[in-house]
């Protein structure tokens, strides 16, 4: 699993954990269900009756008047708003490389490599291969770690073992050497459908 969709996940599943029980609190008080329910919530526990609110006067006026409390407000307040515009950040960034710096980061005498020329250039290649029907590949990751996507569509008569050693020793090798990195790659292997044949 990636970073960013492993930090997604762990975020997204917090965030839904605490709304989650933030509803079902309001949902139980707001419908009596510890009286009808013959219930007894924990000491202090809010939003026990139709009418009960999350914070009373008590406990929301309670250190207004100390002189930590308001700058200890706008500062959380201020992380949590810095959080939330990292994540948006995190998530409008490229995630496709664009131009992979050939050799390695600096680029060898500035030259580059556009992710279209390199994906097509790797499908073609893999087009050729023995028992292979059809291939697209899409490059992914940022342009220090540029990683091959490959979906490879087979003959019916191929078998996945040799495909993929020879998708691994010769289109790939050959992209790696030309780029001078070690582009780490994925592939799916589908079957071309074909009509059964009838025995007589």
């Amino acid at each position: 699993m990636k970073t960013k969709s492993a930090v997604n996940r762990v975020l997204l599943t917090l965030v839904g954990i605490v709304l989650l029980g933030t509803g079902l609190l309001i949902l139980t008080g707001s419908f009596d269900l510890y009286r009808r329910r013959h219930l007894t919530p924990p000491d202090g526990w809010p939003l026990t009756t139709p009418g009960g609110v999350l914070l009373d006067d008590a406990d929301r006026t309670r250190w207004t008047e100390e002189g930590w409390w308001w700058p200890a407000v706008i500062a959380v307040l201020a992380v949590v708003l810095l959080l939330a515009l990292w994540w948006l950040l995190a998530q409008l960034r490229r995630t496709r490389p664009g131009h992979t710096p050939i050799g390695g980061p600096p680029a060898v005498d500035g030259v580059e490599l556009r992710e279209r020329a390199l994906r097509d250039a790797l499908a073609a290649d893999a087009r050729h291969l023995p028992g292979v029907h059809r291939a697209r590949a899409r490059m992914v990751g940022p342009p220090s770690r540029p990683e091959a996507h490959l979906d490879l569509t087979l003959t019916p008569d191929s078998e996945p073992g040799p495909v993929l050693r020879a998708l691994n020793d010769g289109p790939l090798e050959r992209a790696r050497r030309s780029t001078g990195r070690r582009l780490p790659a994925k592939a799916q292997l589908r079957v071309t459908p074909h009509k059964a044949h009838r025995a007589e």
